[in-house]
């Protein structure tokens, strides 16, 4: 049996990159045991990890003695493989027959290529995965159950981790209420409101706006309930966060909205997904608002909404069953 030590993220959207190369560990290592060192908030993407023995919560303390705990915890084993996909010191304390480090990429590539570097698949890189049980994909059936008029589902996600990465919900309103429509792409369709259980501010101005409709709120739900439940969607429309690179992972088409935050890392993964923003790129927001971290407001309000209606439709189109 080989013991396997895999260190993931904190946030939840890099977890998710990271996860096809832990993916094609368990599919190459049959024999492999694991034990997964992440964040608290990313922790439950991995209960279902086929041969996971432990699950190790790096809450973050001060002065980085969260490593220091990981330490305690991992250094009186033997192991025969630890990826570190945070860059750290760590790697190197244990003992370890093979130890595969991750190296940041100095040019812009996306991160799904960056991590699957660490293992040498950048030429072939492994697409990110979520490990789901039957129980998950049971509940996502009775909250969202076949509806009788052959309409479908389309999922809006309006919030992320940054006021500045939001799209302005005035303009989520008029997307949904076009791309619904009697003369939209998925007219009647149900939609499905996702975020995180603080995210009813992002929420309800959107509700507010579109009173006569019938939203599925499904924020706050477990993660891996929401990606149960993204399965069974047709289209995801969100901003750049955690729940639109789940959506891409369990192969949902899945439209990304971008800023202030660059695409050319961070693009929602795979043919059945795409990407939209505005006319000023990535560089250009960059350079504006070099401390947006601190900006009180969107930074993608000139991202309108014939933009991205287009954009969901040729995605919507494309993706034909």
């Amino acid at each position: 049996m080989e013991r396997v030590l895999f260190i993931t993220s904190t946030r939840i959207g890099d977890a998710i990159i990271n996860s096809g190369v832990l993916n094609h560990l368990v599919e190459t290592r049959p024999d492999a045991r694991f034990t997964i060192a992440c964040g608290p908030l990313a922790a439950a993407l991995f209960e279902q990890v086929p041969r996971v023995e432990r699950i190790i919560v790096m809450a973050k303390r001060p002065a980085g003695t969260h490593w220091f705990n990981l330490w305690r915890q991992t250094v009186g084993i033997q192991w025969d493989l630890v990826v570190d996909m945070r860059c750290s010191a760590t790697a190197w304390l244990l003992r370890a027959q093979e130890r595969k480090i991750l190296k940041q990429a100095r040019e812009p590539i996306a991160k799904v290529v960056e991590a699957a570097s660490v293992l040498g698949l950048e030429d072939n890189p492994p697409a990110p995965a979520m490990w789901l049980g039957e129980d998950h994909r049971a509940a996502a059936r009775e909250r969202l159950p076949a509806l009788p008029d052959g309409s479908q589902y389309l999922a809006i996600c309006p919030s992320a981790s940054w006021i500045y990465k939001v799209w302005p919900p005035e303009k989520f309103a008029e997307f949904i209420l076009r791309f619904t429509g009697p003369d939209g792409e998925m007219p009647h369709a149900r939609v499905v409101m996702l975020g995180g259980p603080h995210d009813e501010g992002y929420a309800q101005p959107i509700y507010g706006a579109l009173p006569e409709f019938d939203f599925v709120d499904l924020l706050g739900l477990g993660l891996p309930e929401t990606a149960a439940c993204l399965e069974r969607v047709r289209l995801y429309v969100g901003n750049d966060s955690g729940l639109m690179h789940m959506s891409a992972a369990v192969g949902t088409p899945t439209l990304g909205l971008f800023g202030p935050s660059d695409d050319r890392c961070y693009g929602p993964w795979g043919e059945h997904c795409d990407l939209v923003r505005g006319p000023a790129s990535f560089e250009e927001i960059d350079r504006a608002h070099s401390d947006r971290r601190r900006h009180p407001e969107s930074l993608l309000a000139d991202l309108d909404v014939d933009t991205v209606y287009d954009a969901a439709k040729r995605l919507f189109e494309r993706t034909m069953p």
